[in-house]
């Protein structure tokens, strides 16, 4: 294992800001691992550091297969975890609406184009972040269906759910979309947490990966549990909004099966305490994401559900 240093910047009133790396093996660029972007990732910072632990036991086992250099980024925004942001303190700006960065610009673009120089030209990426809306997922590997590769690795995960998303335009400031704009087949992974620590579906990601990395002969290491994936296109997804605001009681979480009619969840009056609306299952299906947050507005997105009729490959 070698730490490097990814890029670094002059703080006025803190310490140096450091963005650190960790390699392994030697060779291609075959594979280049990114954390958080965000300071509330810390499911996603968790996991890439669990993988820098268990690459370099691999590593040290000899399990590293030659010729090939793995690169893994825990975080690129340690001072907004420092500081309990999301964003970047200064000026709210999110690094990941950044790519690939400019390094004469502001201080997130010199950040994106320094961390987008080190990522750029490797064969495969992975990046661990979070929905722009605050909730929790069933774990699924997601790819951008943009120019680049065609996104077929997506399976070798061995997750239940491979989700296409067409890129929307303020999709093209990503790290995702820019990796493949530059021919990395690049793929997101999502668990069912963000900014709390959640050891179930952290352990999923990291099997996940270990399986991606073995499928792809870059480590000696089967991996197995995987399943048979569904193919899901996010447009296909049925969205459950709520029409009153209120405290949000959710009561069917991600991966549950529900069936029509079905309540998903309760708006409860601040005031008093009545249950002003129950939010139900249009359809049947399995719960894909919830909202977590603890107060809702009228047209807050609740859920996303995979519905029956949806075809899987």
């Amino acid at each position: 294992m070698r730490e490097i240093e990814v890029f670094s910047l002059d703080m006025p009133y803190r310490e140096e800001n450091v963005i650190r790396g960790f390699e392994f093996g030697q060779g291609k660029r075959s594979l280049a691992i990114v954390g958080s972007t965000r300071g509330n990732e810390v499911q996603q910072t968790y996991i890439a550091s669990q993988l820098v632990h268990r690459l370099a036991k691999l590593e040290r086992q000899g399990r590293l297969v030659p010729g090939h250099t793995i690169l893994v980024i825990p975080t690129v925004n340690k001072c907004s975890i420092n500081v309990g942001k999301r964003f970047w303190p200064s000026d709210n700006t999110d690094i990941n609406r950044m790519f690939p960065g400019y390094d004469q610009g502001e201080t997130t673009q010199r950040i994106a184009a320094g961390v987008f120089e080190a990522v750029r030209g490797y064969e495969l990426g992975i990046q661990f972040t979070s929905f722009y809306r605050q909730g929790d997922f069933v774990p699924h590997v997601r790819y951008m269906n943009v120019v680049g590769p065609s996104g077929a690795a997506g399976d070798l995960f061995g997750l239940p759910y491979v989700v296409t998303y067409k890129a929307e335009p303020f999709d093209t400031t990503t790290l995702n979309y820019n990796w493949r704009l530059w021919n990395t087949d690049a793929y997101s992974v999502y668990t069912s947490s963000t900014d709390h620590i959640d050891q179930e579906s952290a352990d999923v990601a990291i099997r996940a990966c270990l399986r991606f990395m073995n499928a792809k002969g870059l480590i000696d290491f089967p991996c197995h549990g995987d399943s048979v994936p569904s193919h899901v296109r996010e447009q296909d997804l049925t969205a459950v909004h709520s029409s009153r605001p209120g405290f949000f009681r959710r009561i069917a979480g991600p991966g549950a099966i529900v069936s029509r009619g079905q309540v998903l969840a309760e708006v409860v009056s601040p005031m008093t305490g009545e249950v002003v609306e129950q939010l139900l299952a249009p359809r049947g299906g399995v719960v894909f994401f919830t909202c977590s947050k603890a107060l809702v507005n009228e047209h807050t997105l609740a859920f996303t559900i995979i519905t029956r009729d949806i075809a899987c490959n």
